[in-house]
């Protein structure tokens, strides 16, 4: 009879404080020690702590489920006068990479959000379904190294020289590169397995035009032939330096170069495999000792070879013979290893002659 008495607002604090905590226990299954350590610290709160919550967010009132199952999120959309800002209806990604630790993260470029985001592949071309049907498996099988497990990894010696602290000044110094000509570290060839089967990551065309330093038409015929050859955007390369011996002038465009990736990197291989390089006369083959060492196979095509391809011979007449270039094509595989690669490329159909050289 005293509770009820007392005001109101009063009435609602005793009664907060004096909640059971039987029934706040039997909802939790799990039990703190900090929890039992405040049911049994004293009542008495010091002026230091007046400020602080009584309760802590552990005790916080379950909602019902009467509650829970009237909410209707259609029905309380569609009782807006009005709709909310677009930007809750559709979510943007940040146009910049502004870095791991930034906020807002860009989606993967998987995600159909993504600015990124290309849609397919919906069909692989010939060469890849052969690719991902018969060769990678092939290649995984004839390359496969057998580790039971727990074999331990003999550690290898450091490739990078390091100082022998002989001077205190050899404290910090970052590690040296390996003795010899060159400072390039080449790439230590992997062991095959399903994770790092080879496969051909990009196609790079360039093609270095002697005769534009006198005439532009030939960087014209040459822009002309390497688009139709490659389907994509070609890319024009200037001249940095001035060089009298050669007639070469700072600025001058002297080069083109195209990139391909994906499908139309596979159909530039299958389309040199099967319809350019049986139709070169006397040609034996790719040298056995091209490569960088890092799996990337290249070769050439002077101007007969040039014109053997489709898109050229269809053509033809538009092509000044005179002014049809040659042009280099790189490979580029994710394999580690010239031996790797050379071994990718002769099962897609590329033939080899001569001493290999991994």
């Amino acid at each position: 009879m005293a509770l009820r008495e007392l005001p109101s607002s009063l009435r609602r604090l005793a009664l907060r404080d004096a909640r059971p905590t039987a029934a706040v226990a039997g909802r939790s299954w799990r039990r703190y020690t900090s929890a039992e350590a405040v049911a049994a610290a004293p009542k008495e709160v010091s002026e230091d702590f007046q400020d602080l919550e009584s309760n802590t967010s552990m005790f916080t009132a379950f909602t019902p489920d009467d509650k829970i199952k009237a909410y209707d999120p259609i029905k309380r959309t569609q009782g807006r006068r009005r709709e909310l800002p677009p930007s809750r209806y559709q979510y943007r990604s940040p146009r910049y990479y502004r870095g791991p630790l930034h906020p807002h993260q860009p989606p993967p470029k998987s995600d159909p959000s993504s600015r990124e985001f290309v849609p397919g592949p919906f069909s692989y071309t010939r060469l890849e379904q052969t690719y991902q049907s018969t060769i990678a498996p092939d290649l995984m099988t004839l390359t496969y190294v057998h580790k039971p497990p727990g074999t331990v990894t003999v550690p290898k010696a450091d490739r990078l020289r390091t100082w022998d602290d002989s001077s205190p000044y050899h404290k910090g110094r970052p590690k040296r590169g390996p003795r010899g000509p060159g400072d390039t570290l080449r790439l230590i060839e992997q062991d095959i397995n399903w994770r790092n089967i080879p496969k051909i990551e990009e196609v790079t065309v360039h093609s270095f035009i002697k005769g534009a330093l006198d005439d532009s038409a030939h960087l014209h015929v040459a822009g002309m032939l390497l688009q139709s050859v490659t389907g994509v955007r070609l890319t024009m390369h200037k001249s940095k330096h001035n060089e009298g011996r050669w007639g070469l002038r700072k600025g001058l465009p002297v080069s083109l170069t195209c990139n391909m990736r994906g499908e139309q990197a596979y159909n530039f291989v299958d389309k040199c495999i099967n319809l350019v390089f049986p139709r070169i006369k006397d040609w034996p083959g790719i040298e056995g000792t091209t490569g960088d060492s890092s799996g990337n196979i290249s070769w050439g095509f002077s101007r007969e070879g040039a014109i053997l391809f489709p898109e050229v011979e269809i053509n033809y007449d538009m092509y000044p013979p005179k002014l049809i270039p040659g042009f280099h094509v790189t490979v580029k595989t994710t394999a580690t290893s010239d031996r790797h690669a050379r071994m990718l490329l002769s099962a897609l159909g590329v033939p080899f002659y001569g001493k290999l050289v991994d």
